[in-house]
């Protein structure tokens, strides 16, 4: 009879310990389909931001730079540039001013002139202190005043190229900065507006 109770003793203790291995292959094996699927799920959300952008998320992606810059010709605004550009990248556009002047003792009107203007400019760099732009101008302006022939008949203004670089105005946050390229007849003046924004185009 002692016999027969070891005997069931033993059996019972192996399986006991069959139970339990098996509870813990359970809890293993609920462990690792959790993980697998946290696993699918964060790759689905990566999958649907990359699609979503069209390029990886990338939080080391430089800031864009949202400025206006206005062109000031003996204190009136006579022409506007604006545009988002991203830090280190350049903006570059072209205005064309077509004029006709009336000359002569007749008052006729003369041949046309383009007073074309090209305003480059770049974000060089972006802090708490303001944004820093490196600015290239390139445009035709007339005189102020017009000559006239020896029997007082009018002649067009004269026309000069003006050719300037900024290598690097400073906007300070939420004011204006200002460049001076002509001090007089006529005097010429960018004033620039910058913020840094998220989007750029």
């Amino acid at each position: 009879m002692r016999r027969v109770a070891r005997v069931v003793a033993r059996f019972g203790g192996a399986i006991v310990t069959v139970i339990g291995a098996f509870v813990v292959f359970a809890l293993a094996s609920a462990l690792a389909a959790s993980a697998a699927m946290a696993a699918a799920n964060t790759a689905g959300a990566n999958n649907a931001a990359f699609t979503a952008s069209g390029a990886p998320p990338n939080d080391d992606m430089p800031p864009a730079i949202q400025w206006r810059l206005d062109v000031v010709r003996d204190g009136r605004t006579i022409d506007t540039f604006e545009a988002t550009t991203t830090l280190g990248q350049a903006f570059s556009d072209t205005h064309h001013h077509e004029v006709t002047h009336r000359v002569g003792c007749k008052d006729n009107p003369a041949g046309g002139i383009d007073l074309a203007r090209t305003v480059s400019v770049s974000p060089v760099a972006a802090d708490v202190n303001g944004v820093t732009l490196a600015i290239e101008a390139n445009e035709t302006v007339e005189d102020d005043t017009a000559p006239s022939t020896p029997e007082g008949c009018a002649l067009p203004p004269q026309p000069r190229r003006v050719n300037a670089s900024h290598p690097g105005l400073v906007v300070p946050i939420g004011e204006t900065a200002t460049w001076t390229l002509i001090d007089k007849n006529p005097t010429l003046v960018y004033r620039v507006h910058a913020s840094v924004t998220s989007q750029s185009h």
